[in-house]
């Protein structure tokens, strides 16, 4: 069973900046009744990513953008209520790949939802390490775009971060040298001591990053994984090697700037050093979903693959979690729970 009325975060306005609770209202609003072929699930975890920021502008990706007064679209990971489907049954625990939205229930076709077994793992390791976002983004972009081999460098921005992190050991794993960018001395210790990266910089600690890429990599970049844009990017051109990959995951930097967002200043040495940049697109790859996730399953299991989350309760708290984001403030995959299983 499920309740006529919930509450969901709803785009009020579009954020200039960083959102705030007057973009983002926490609102009161119906549930869905289901649809033949639907299920209403109650949401249990809600995924916070920086793409969402993305989907709240007025602006052509590759996902429609949030229409004023819709709920933030989400990854959600919950547990059926009830069903419309013969694929699904009550009780039954799915996720959702941006197809449900920040809200207490979510009603979607069951064709568009995964059913998770919980039997090995926690729960919530669907959210995260075995999600989408945190897992098959960095294995996809790094094994698929990347091409990591022995003795390649491979320069992580975002490096503490759920895709930053996964990212740069699923390198390690293939026999790189992997330097991190994150934007603490705590971060970098982490990544270094825990993850088993070979060198980190506290790019908020140096005058020029540049500069300091260069001293961690002397022999040049042979693949750059780019999840924050802006100078971060530019400081990584001027360093790649001959034949460079980059991999263009994302652009956290730029998401909440109040105006057009420049292009890259040094994109000649893409030309200069013969590299190739590559877009990263989960999509195309949605046929290895399943033995992707088996080989995540397996790392996780032999320890190989060690990962942060952080993890905020209440979907009161979800907007200002959102921010830690943009500020630093979280460590690995960023996820809100709002409910318990029935």
């Amino acid at each position: 069973m499920y309740p006529s009325k919930q509450r969901q975060l709803v785009l009020r306005q579009r954020p200039t900046g960083l959102p705030t609770e007057q973009d983002i209202e926490l609102a009161e609003g119906d549930v869905k009744p289901p649809q033949p072929g639907d299920v209403v699930i109650k949401n249990l975890y809600l995924s916070l990513d920086p793409a969402q920021r993305d989907w709240m502008n007025d602006a052509v990706s590759y996902l429609p953008p949030i229409a004023i007064g819709e709920a933030i679209r989400s990854t959600t990971l919950g547990q059926v209520v009830a069903s419309e489907s013969d694929a699904l049954a009550v009780g039954d625990f799915v996720i959702g790949l941006a197809t449900n939205a920040w809200e207490e229930y979510s009603t979607t076709p069951a064709e568009q939802l995964e059913k998770v077994d919980n039997s090995e793992f926690p729960l919530h390791y669907h959210l995260t390490i075995l999600s989408g976002a945190m897992g098959l983004t960095p294995y996809f972009g790094m094994l698929k775009l990347g091409l990591p081999a022995p003795g390649k460098t491979v320069l992580m921005s975002a490096a503490a971060g759920g895709v930053g992190s996964i990212a740069g050991q699923i390198a390690k794993l293939h026999g790189c040298r992997v330097v991190g960018i994150a934007g603490a001395d705590e971060k970098c210790q982490f990544i270094c001591d825990e993850l088993g990266f070979d060198d980190a910089i506290n790019y908020k600690a140096v005058d020029d990053l540049t500069a300091a890429i260069a001293e961690k990599c002397p022999e040049g970049i042979d693949i750059y994984y780019d999840n924050v844009g802006g100078e971060t990017l530019d400081a990584a051109l001027l360093n790649l090697a001959q034949g460079a990959r980059v991999v263009f995951c994302g652009a956290i930097s730029t998401y909440n700037a109040d105006g057009p967002v420049p292009g890259p200043f040094n994109y000649w040495q893409v030309l200069a050093k013969g590299a190739s940049v590559h877009g990263q697109m989960n999509l195309k790859y949605a046929d290895e979903y399943p033995a992707a996730i088996e080989q995540l399953k397996a790392w996780v299991r032999s320890g190989e693959l060690k990962f942060a989350e952080h993890i905020v309760e209440g979907i009161e708290n979800t907007v200002d979690a959102y921010r830690m984001l943009f500020t630093g403030g979280n460590k690995g995959k960023l996820i809100v729970k709002i409910a318990d299983p029935d």
